[in-house]
């Protein structure tokens, strides 16, 4: 049995397709791979962070935050969004279980070293696998809200991204973005070019060229850091085609692999 690591940024749960969600249950009923739900929720907590005149701002991806706004991303993410996704799936006729990272503790963090400009944020330190593999064996399909808790109680809004590569690795899993876009596009003679394959080296020139920008970059830079923690293969793929998931597992050529260096050919 492998898993799959399976993160969904806010903007695009909003409109995933039924079909996405099929394409999860199916994957879970074969046998063959595991699926591991990790979700954002960026778009319905700036909402509601405007509705109650809460003010936030992002340095480099990150959303900067102070404690208002840390409730608000909890209230977000751990409930609205978390089970909206289970829903999501119980309607294909699935069965998931929604967890926060804050739940027998299962994303230990710590705050970023950039702790004075973002706040509340934080990242993993540690990734108690055992709650998702006891919900795995009782035959759910976790779905995981990317707050973490410190050993004094502390939450810590941690960015999906950094969450879900995170989770992989602790899983030694293969990981998923899912976007509203095909991979990772370039201009190439006026027109846009998807690229198959990328490495380290080539993410960190399109970051310089700002090619990549905002926030794709916590993505790519989590991919990469994945990657040589020995996740053994991280892809973004378009969840709004058809069987998309399903063909990635099944091998096809879709979306955009980052790979290191020395995979590349």
């Amino acid at each position: 049995m492998k898993y799959l690591v399976i993160k969904c940024g806010g903007s695009v749960l909003e409109n995933l397709p039924r079909s996405f969600y099929e394409d999860i249950v199916k994957m879970q009923e074969s046998g063959e791979w595991t699926p591991v739900i990790v979700h954002g929720g960026g778009p319905l907590i700036n909402q509601l962070l405007k509705s109650l005149n809460i003010e936030t701002k992002f340095v480099n991806g990150l959303r900067v935050t102070n404690h208002d706004v840390l409730d608000i991303v909890e209230m977000v993410l751990s409930g609205m969004v978390n089970k909206q996704v289970v829903r999501n799936i119980a309607e294909v006729g699935g069965t998931a279980f929604g967890v926060s990272g804050v739940d027998g503790s299962l994303l230990k963090a710590e705050p970023t070293a950039d702790a004075q400009t973002l706040g509340f944020v934080g990242e993993v330190v540690d990734v108690n696998k055992n709650v998702i593999e006891g919900i795995v064996s009782q035959g759910y399909i976790p779905v995981i809200s990317p707050i973490g808790i410190d050993a004094n109680g502390q939450r810590y809004n941690i960015n999906g991204d950094i969450a879900a590569s995170a989770i992989a690795k602790a899983l030694q899993a293969n990981l998923c973005f899912i976007s509203d876009i095909p991979g990772i596009l370039v201009e190439e003679e006026g027109a846009k070019k998807k690229l198959d394959k990328v490495s380290k080296a080539i993410i960190e020139e399109l970051i310089e060229n700002k090619t990549i920008y905002g926030g794709m970059i916590p993505k790519v830079k989590a991919a990469i850091d994945g990657l040589v923690h020995n996740i053994s293969e991280v892809a973004i793929i378009n969840g709004f085609e058809k069987s998309s998931l399903l063909d990635y597992v099944n091998g096809k050529n879709i979306g955009t692999k980052i790979v290191l260096e020395e995979e590349i050919a």
